[in-house]
């Protein structure tokens, strides 16, 4: 089997890592990839943003099947480019993933078909947006209409961070186009959890829970960014949380896409808010999460390269999945400057002692190799990722690795998982939910 990877993250570093151990794996492409993707996959240059460049690419290698990581190429259509030439490829088409390309797209869509969400408003213009503003209590959080690479999210503390984020995002264009419009919405209280499911339109494999880390500094402060670190466990949710998120989120989801005339099919995102009034959905995101996906695939056992083969036949409902019982966890290293100009072009060492580590993998995100030494290349460098019986050995473990990495202006947060070891449960069990028919959620052993 020939399959093309397409990203340069560590979340396309973690999928070509697992798909490398696959026994189906024939030949293994990743376009871009970068310096650690390339001791996995074959890495050819492409700009993911010239779609007819990737249809080519994917027809020359004669890929079996191709799989997408980043969003833009989603949104801008990529998926129905390789249906019209008859490639096969994991993802959902231009019109689905609208659920993340439009802030605003999502919440209508929630609010059209009853899946909890906070309250919302959106506004056209600047004007618009400070009186709404007005109108919601404090904090409050300000999202910008577009794809922002996880940073067009602000939750204001005071009017006057509510109004810098509005006059960032319609004003002073800091987003581009992205900012055009933004929502306006209640700002939730509870626990932050990733859901994340493998769809074909019909069957649904859910993946394990994790919990990411977006703000920049230690205690959830500083701006939001792509992503500073995500642990999996499964006490990040009960059994009963897991069917009521399958049986009043997700399945509903999926029915309102297919009742709308874009049936999903693919990885889809589900960032929610444990709040004490049960499950609520704060966004979509219509791939794997960065950098979720390096914990998942430190925990998953069954053979990735399956999972895609039974989505892209339709036969999800009849796999079981298996997973490792042991927590992961991984820690983001970014580079000085980040989430803003990142310092580039540092160089990395400590990365051998790493690999030298038990139950620990570097996962790279913005590297390049220049004779036989390691330099950055962007604002996420790195996610050290480990795994372990429990999840205070897997933070020790992640943290041990991390300590033995060194570039200029490296940046990490000490707190990745802290949260979830002095965690006191706070409020009841929601009720059991039945999960949809028909639908099976994954074996979690």
């Amino acid at each position: 089997m020939k399959l093309l990877v397409l990203g340069s993250g560590g979340r396309e570093h973690a999928l070509a890592w697992k798909l490398h151990e696959s026994q189906q794996m024939d030949e293994l492409y990743c376009a871009p990839g970068n310096a650690g993707i390339a001791q996995e996959a074959e890495c050819i240059p492409v700009d993911l943003s010239q779609t007819k460049a990737i249809v080519e690419l994917a027809k020359r290698l004669r890929a079996d099947l191709t799989i997408v990581g980043p969003e833009a190429p989603l949104v801008a259509g990529v998926v129905d480019e390789f249906v019209k030439e008859g490639l096969a490829i994991i993802g959902p088409s231009k019109a689905a993933a609208r659920l993340e390309g439009s802030k605003i797209f999502a919440k209508e869509f929630m609010r059209r078909h009853g899946i909890p969400t906070a309250r919302f408003e959106v506004a056209e213009s600047f004007e618009e947006a400070v009186k709404i503003l007005a109108r919601f209590p404090l904090p409050v959080v300000v999202k910008a209409d577009g794809l922002a690479a996880g940073k067009g999210v602000v939750v204001a503390r005071n009017h006057l961070e509510a109004q810098k984020a509005v006059e960032d995002f319609m004003l002073r264009r800091t987003l581009g186009s992205a900012g055009n419009r933004v929502v306006i919405e209640d700002c939730l209280m509870g626990e932050e959890a990733s859901f994340i499911v493998l769809t074909d339109g019909r069957g649904i494999l859910p993946l394990v829970p994790t919990q990411d880390h977006k703000a920049l500094l230690d205690g959830d402060q500083g701006p939001n960014t792509g992503g500073m670190g995500a642990y999996s466990d499964d006490s990040i949710l009960s059994e009963s949380l897991h069917d009521e998120i399958l049986g009043t989120i997700v399945a509903p989801t999926l029915a309102g896409m297919e009742m709308e005339g874009c049936p999903y099919r693919g990885f889809l995102y589900f960032g929610l808010m444990m709040t004490l009034s049960g499950p609520m959905l704060l966004e979509y995101n219509v791939r794997l999460g960065d950098p979720e996906t390096q914990p998942i695939m430190m925990r998953l056992r069954s053979d990735l390269a399956d999972m895609l083969v039974a989505s892209r036949e339709g036969q999800l409902a009849t796999l079981d999945v298996h997973w490792s019982p042991n927590p992961a966890v991984c820690v983001v290293l970014t580079s000085g400057g980040y989430p803003g100009k990142p310092e580039v072009d540092k160089k990395i060492t400590g990365f051998e002692a790493v690999e030298a580590l038990g139950g620990v993998k570097i996962f790279h995100s913005g590297t390049r190799v220049e004779n036989h030494q390691l330099f950055t290349t962007g604002g996420r460098v790195m996610g050290v990722t480990a795994i372990a019986e429990d999840l205070p050995a897997a933070l020790q473990r992640a943290y041990t690795g991390v300590s033995k990495l060194q570039f200029e202006g490296m940046h990490y947060r000490k707190d990745i998982g802290a949260k979830a070891l002095r965690r006191v449960p706070s409020m009841p069990a929601p009720k059991r939910a039945r999960a949809p028919r028909g639908e099976r959620p994954s074996t979690r052993k």
